[in-house]
Parts: C-alpha cells; structure tokens; sequence
C-alpha cells in the first residue's frame, strides 16, 4: 500500500511538471528575437553571456517562504495626483507579475538623501545617488514579511560619477532596488502621455525587480528582461517575459501560468495598454492548459 501511495504522488509530480515544461515550449513560438544591436543601444558595446535556465538553477535565488513573501514599494519625493495614481497601477501590476502579494509602503520626503548623495547633472536636473538610497534607505528598512523592496523616486538617479544616469539600480543580495519615474515621463505627466509613461514604469519595476528574483539581463529575445540604454530602447522592448525567463522565475514562485496571464490580460484591457494586452492573448492561445 505504501509502495502505491508513493507511485501516486510520484506520477502525480510528473504530470504537472510535464505540464509546465509543456505551457513553455507553447509559448516559446510568441519569443521574438532580438535584432542586432546600433550603436547606442545596450548591447552594442557590452559583452554580455546571458544566462541559461540551468545557470539560473544553479545560481542563489530567492523563493517566498512563510516569512519572506511580500513584495513592498517605497516611494520617495514628492509626488503629483497622476504620479501616485501611477505608483497604485504599478503596486497592482506587480502583485498580477510575481502572484506575490504587493504593498506600498509610507512615502519619504527627498530631504532623507543627504547632499553629499546628490548632484545637479548634465542637463540641470537634480540627482540622487542609487547606491546610497540602496545601502542607506532600503537596507534598513525592513517592513514585516518582506521578500524584495523597490524604491520609486521621483528625482533623477545617478550610480556613480562617470555615469549621466540610471533608469534604476538593484542588489541581488540585498533584495532591495530603486527605480525613477523620471525620465519615464516625457518631462511632465499629463492624462494625454499616462498610459505611455505607465506602460515604461511597469516596464522597469518588473525589470528591477525581475533581478532581485535572480534574472539576469535577457540577450535571447525581445523581453522585458533585455538591458536600455535609453526611452527609445525601453519603448522597443516588450512588457513580456520571455518564455526562457518566465520558466526561471515560475521555478521558484510556482504560480499557476494560466491564472496570471488571466489577470495580465485583465488588467492590461481595464488600464488601456492594448500592445501588451495583444501579448497575453498571444501566450493565451499558443497554450494547451
């Protein structure tokens, strides 16, 4: 009896793992490759290997627990109505993303980054320094159940000296990670450029957020995952995940991929964003669930 019992849970476990290794190759055919990289692009000048699925297994990564499976978002600066509005939408998305639950956490005032961590830069905008609010804000914030923490400023980032700026900055081991809206958001965000500026924002967080969860740099497809260099390159990337970088992550989350391309493609048509809604209904169609 006992001998049956265990072939049941063992057939059991081969079934669903066949079934997931079977709703990636599905999707694998909505995969678009990347075109070669012009100069001024990310991979023009960068030597990049990627990273394999089993590079991926092998590596350190964190998987929710009971105690560490909350994802928060730090606000920090001064927002505008339409900029909290925006900061709400991306809680939402990332919570849908990851299938981990999402929170907002207390909005710091800009005067937390000393002067010695800021700098007017090339075209007279302030900046603040990424590594300082990484190692200096979000380290030490350390909020109830946290699995990964995203700091989203309003300000321009910079991550060192020899650098014009950053559209964010994350620490693989710390979990902690900062984005900027501002440069996302064509200089003013208005009610015509929302859903263009919101489509960027959800772009980076995920992206940022993404490396926290142990994805590297994507250099296989057109993925979200992909290295910017600039609002031109990140338009041109696509809001997806590959299928190489949604089977890395879903190892470690286990969320069901039927659900969450559900609730994508929900939120995607209630928000208005119909290039990316059309992805989902691509993933959806392409899969044998």
């Amino acid at each position: 009896m006992r001998k049956f019992f265990l072939l049941v849970i063992v057939l059991f476990y081969s079934c669903n793992s066949n079934k997931e290794n079977a709703y990636f190759e599905d999707i694998k055919e909505n995969d678009v490759a990347l075109a070669p990289p012009a100069p001024g692009d990310w991979l023009y000048d960068r030597d990049e290997k990627g990273q394999s699925f089993e590079k991926f297994m092998k590596s350190k990564h964190i998987i929710p627990t009971k105690e560490a499976n909350i994802i928060y978002i730090k606000p920090i600066g001064s927002f505008t109505a339409l900029q909290t509005k925006q900061i709400e939408l991306t809680r939402e998305y990332l919570q849908i993303y990851f299938q981990l639950d999402t929170k907002i956490l207390e909005t710091a005032s800009n005067n937390i980054i000393p002067d010695h961590a800021r700098r007017i830069g090339r075209e007279e905008q302030e900046q603040l320094l990424a590594g300082y609010i990484l190692d200096s804000v979000l380290k030490k914030d350390k909020p109830l159940n946290r699995i990964a923490v995203m700091g989203l400023t309003e300000l321009d980032l910079f991550p060192s000296s020899s650098w014009n700026y950053v559209f964010g900055l994350a620490s693989y081991t710390q979990k902690i990670g900062v984005s900027s809206i501002y440069r996302l958001q064509d200089e003013k965000l208005t009610e015509a450029n929302f859903n263009l500026c919101l489509s960027r924002l959800l772009k980076v967080s995920s992206h940022e957020l993404g490396h926290m969860f142990g994805l590297a740099h994507c250099i296989e497809a057109n993925c979200v995952m992909n290295g910017t260099n600039s609002i031109p390159e990140t338009d041109e990337h696509s809001i997806r995940l590959c299928s190489n970088c949604q089977k890395k992550i879903n190892s470690g989350l286990k969320y069901d991929n039927k659900k969450r391309l559900n609730e994508l493609a929900t939120y995607f048509e209630r928000n208005n964003l119909m290039r990316e809604l059309q992805l989902m209904k691509r993933d959806l169609a392409s899969t044998r669930f």
